[in-house]
């Protein structure tokens, strides 16, 4: 990715070592140095703005190369509507890097900078116009609109040059009672190797962290449905991505590493982790970050019997599981020390004046591995910036993209196909309820 001004480099390498959890707080120094919330460091900065340069780092098993690789990016875009009506969280954001008409060439660049072979996209709500640019670079796509008033939703590319579509899936999260959400479920083949199958899932989960019930019930959903596809298509490998709006030392991030959360554990208005990750409290200058101490008693109070069976499926069941045995790309991968958290995950994926933190992630299935990852930003560098969009960012989130190969030799599917057949993409543009133009 290129730069967001001519100051300074940041240079991204591998490494193993252990890292600081994602959601964190700088010590003393290293916050005095930063004063994010100083005015005149900020208009300082603004006038100034650092490099933002990222990098790809590589898997430390070499024998995991292999000619059948493919790379998967996911993004959440930034909605044009939610900029209009969230105007608050871009106060450090010079209006033109806001402005619609210039994000969607930054956005295009980026992309067709980093060359993906699929793209899932989150928060789309000019589709066709984005269509138009992916197009003429060789993708075709699918779209998949929230439901209820809101006009953005998913989207995924692929190259028709790599992969055929077999199967596609989009999901309305309201016909199963769990809000206006939406994700897609895609089943490709590789044009050069008929053998060489792979499901992709792209979901943006509910953002209020509240309704952790809600959270769990999607990501539930969703790994179901993707578990039924895969196995209908010979054990297919999975990669699921998107903006899950939860973080790594979240609840909800370990139901999805470890396929089973007990939610009577839990607070279901902590579960996403997201209420830890205002800036503040991130670079340590609110050091009431620590919420109150909640007993086991209170927290079985906490649920009511329709919140478990949203979360769970079944109101006489503490346990949510899911059947996928998903790792997350990025904590496989090793990172830089200055761009990753205890687990190995991005210290942050998106930024703006009331969160900076990580929520997004490429989560993959056996039968698959990671052989590199693009690194994201240090947190210094996204504080000397002043927010997102920047210059060369798009989007308050930063993308991620990951590369992998194949581990097995061959998966079969058990409904057969006939060579060459595609399926047709899903496009749903329907216009939304009280639209506003």
């Amino acid at each position: 990715m290129a730069s967001c001004a001519s100051s300074s480099w940041l240079v991204l390498s591998s490494t193993n070592a252990k890292h600081k959890p994602s959601c964190f707080k700088f010590n003393a120094p290293i916050a005095s140095q930063i004063q994010w919330h100083s005015e005149s460091y900020t208009q300082r900065n603004l006038r100034h703005p650092p490099e933002i340069k990222r990098h790809w780092v590589e898997a430390s098993d070499e024998s995991l190369d292999s000619p059948e690789r493919f790379t998967v990016a996911s993004y959440n875009i930034l909605g044009d509507r939610n900029v209009s009506q969230h105007s608050d969280l871009y106060v450090n954001v010079p209006s033109r890097y806001i402005k619609w008409d210039r994000r969607k060439r930054v956005i295009s660049d980026e992309l067709l900078g980093w060359d993906p072979d699929i793209i899932c996209l989150q928060e789309v709500d000019k589709y066709l116009e984005l269509s138009d640019i992916m197009v003429k670079a060789g993708y075709a796509g699918s779209y998949q609109r929230r439901t209820g008033d809101s006009v953005d939703g998913c989207a995924m590319f692929w190259k028709t040059d790599k992969f055929r579509l077999l199967e596609g899936e989009n999901i309305k999260f309201k016909d199963i009672g769990l809000r206006d959400n939406v994700a897609q479920l895609s089943v490709f083949e590789m044009c050069e190797s008929y053998s060489r199958r792979l499901l992709v899932g792209n979901i943006h989960v509910l953002y209020n962290p509240n309704k952790g019930e809600v959270k769990l019930g999607q990501i539930r959903f969703l790994s179901s449905r993707a578990h039924y596809l895969s196995e209908k298509w010979g054990n297919t490998p999975v990669v699921l991505a998107g903006d899950f709006n939860s973080t790594p030392q979240s609840g909800i991030y370990k139901f999805l590493s470890s396929s089973e959360l007990n939610v009577k554990l839990y607070d279901k208005k902590e579960l996403s982790g997201q209420k830890r990750c205002r800036p503040a409290q991130v670079i340590g200058e609110n050091k009431e970050t620590v919420g109150p101490v909640v007993t086991l008693d209170g927290l079985l109070k906490c649920w009511t019997d329709e919140e478990i069976k949203i979360a769970t499926g079944d109101s006489q069941h503490h346990l949510a599981v899911h059947p996928l045995k998903l790792k997350s790309s990025y904590a496989t991968v090793n990172g830089s020390k200055s761009t990753r958290g205890f687990n190995g995950e991005p210290l942050a994926t998106s930024y703006h004046s009331k969160f900076l933190g990580s929520v997004d992630y490429l989560w993959y299935s056996d039968g698959i591995v990671p052989i590199r990852v693009l690194d994201t930003v240090s947190i210094s560098d996204l504080l000397r910036a002043g927010g997102l969009p920047c210059k060369k960012v798009g989007s308050d989130h930063l993308a991620l993209v990951s590369e992998f190969t194949f581990s097995v030799t061959n998966n079969e599917p058990t409904d057969k196909v006939a060579v060459g057949a595609a399926a047709p993409a899903i496009v749903d543009i329907e216009e939304p309820n009280n639209q506003q133009s």
